[in-house]
C-alpha cells in the first residue's frame, strides 16, 4: 500500500532497535547463560536424532523420516531467533538493519509454516497405521513421504515470500524501537505509519490456510483414531494405541494453541510481555522438548542409541528386522 501524501517526504527507517527479552542488567547475565545452554542442548538433541535416523536402517520408516525432517527444521528454526535473543541479553538493546530484520522475518515465517505439514503428516501416519494397516505400505510409501516433505518447504517459502513482501513494503517512519527479541510480524505492524489492513488480511488468511488447515488434518486423523480405539476389543491394544499417539498430541496441542493465539488474529497485538513469553515457548521450549517427547522416549531410538554407544555397526539390521519404511504400529501388532 502506498504511503499517504503527508508521509511521502518522511525518511524511511533504515534500522530497528531491538530491546530484547529483558532490559534489566541483573537478569540479562543469568538469562544469557540459561538460554545459551538451552540453545546448545537443542542443537545436540536434534543432531543426535538426525544422526541416529540416518545411520540405522531399522529407523528408516515413515514416522522416523518425518521426525528427522522435523529435527532439521527445529535446528534451523531455533538458529533463526536464538542469536538475536542471546545478543540482546549480552549487550542490551542493539541496532538491526532493515534488510537484516526482513531477512530474519522471512526465514522465521518459512520455518514456522513448514513445520505445520510434518506435524499433520505424523498424525496422518498414525491414522493409517492404526485404522488402515493393510494399506500402510501403499499410502505411506517413500514417494508420498518425500512429496509431503517437499510440499511443506515449498508452501512455507511461498507463504513467507508473500507475507514478507507485504510487511517490507509498509512505511516505517519512526519510532523504530521493537520491544521484542527478534523481528516478528506483530511488533513490525505496530511500528508502521501507514495503513496495514491489507497486510493484516494477508497475515490472517495465510494463518488460516497453513495453521488451521493442517490442524484440521491432525484433528480429523485423531478423531478417526479415537473411534477405532474405542472399537478395539482388548484393553491392552487400546492402551498401546493411545500411548503411540500421546506424545504427538501433546506437541501438536502446545504448538497450535500458541501459534494460533498469536498469529491468527487480524489485529495489532498490544500484549507485548505476553507475546514475548509465548514466543519463548514456541521458539525455544518446543525445539528443546520435541526430541525428548518424540524420540528419546521411543524404544527403537533407545536401542539404536545403545548400539551406537557400544560400537556396533549401525547399518547392520537386527535379526528379523522389518523392511524399510514399515509401520511401527504394524510391528507392535506382529
Amino acid at each position: 500500500m502506498e504511503p499517504s501524501p503527508e508521509l511521502a517526504n518522511v525518511t524511511r527507517v533504515q534500522q530497528f532497535i531491538l530491546l530484547g527479552l529483558s532490559t534489566r542488567l541483573g537478569d540479562r547475565d543469568v538469562l544469557f547463560a540459561v538460554f545459551l545452554a538451552l540453545y546448545l542442548l537443542t542443537l545436540l538433541e536434534n543432531t543426535l536424532i538426525v544422526s541416529l535416523i540416518c545411520s540405522h536402517s531399522q529407523l528408516r520408516k515413515p514416522m522416523s523420516f518425518f521426525l528427522g525432517n522435523l529435527s532439521c527444521l527445529e535446528m534451523c528454526y531455533v538458529s533463526v531467533t536464538m542469536p538475536t535473543l542471546l545478543l540482546g541479553l549480552w549487550v542490551g538493546p542493539y541496532h538491526l538493519s532493515f534488510v537484516a530484520c526482513m531477512t530474519q522475518l522471512f526465514f522465521f515465517i518459512v520455518l514456522m509454516g513448514t513445520e505445520c505439514i510434518p506435524l499433520a503428516s505424523m498424525a496422518y501416519d498414525h491414522y493409517v497405521a492404526i485404522c488402515r494397516p493393510l494399506h500402510y505400505p501403499l499410502l505411506m510409501r517413500p514417494q508420498v513421504c518425500w512429496g509431503l516433505a517437499l510440499s511443506s518447504w515449498v508452501g512455507g517459502l511461498v507463504v513467507s515470500a508473500v507475507k514478507t513482501k507485504c510487511i517490507a513494503s509498509l512505511s516505517y517512519c519512526g519510532p523504530n524501537v521493537l520491544n521484542h527479541f527478534f523481528c516478528d510480524v506483530s511488533p513490525l505492524l505496530n511500528l508502521s505509519c501507514t495503513h496495514v489492513a491489507l497486510t493484516e488480511l494477508v497475515d490472517f488468511i495465510s494463518a488460516i490456510v497453513i495453521f488451521c488447515g493442517t490442524l484440521l488434518v491432525a484433528l480429523a486423523s485423531y478423531v478417526a483414531i479415537g473411534r477405532a480405539v474405542l472399537r478395539m476389543p482388548s484393553a491392552a491394544a487400546r492402551r498401546k494405541a493411545l500411548s503411540t499417539c500421546a506424545s504427538h498430541l501433546v506437541v501438536v496441542g502446545i504448538f497450535y494453541s500458541v501459534t494460533i493465539f498469536i498469529y491468527a488474529r487480524p489485529s495489532r497485538s498490544k500484549s507485548v510481555d505476553l507475546n514475548k513469553v509465548l514466543s519463548v515457548i514456541y521458539t525455544v521450549a518446543t525445539p528443546l522438548c520435541n526430541p525428548v517427547i518424540y524420540c528419546l522416549r521411543n524404544r527403537e531410538v533407545h536401542a539404536a542409541l545403545r548400539r551406537t554407544l557400544r560400537g556396533r555397526d549401525p547399518a547392520a539390521p537386527r535379526p528379523g528386522a522389518l523392511p524399510r519404511l514399515q509401520s511401527s504400529w504394524a510391528q507392535h501388532q506382529r
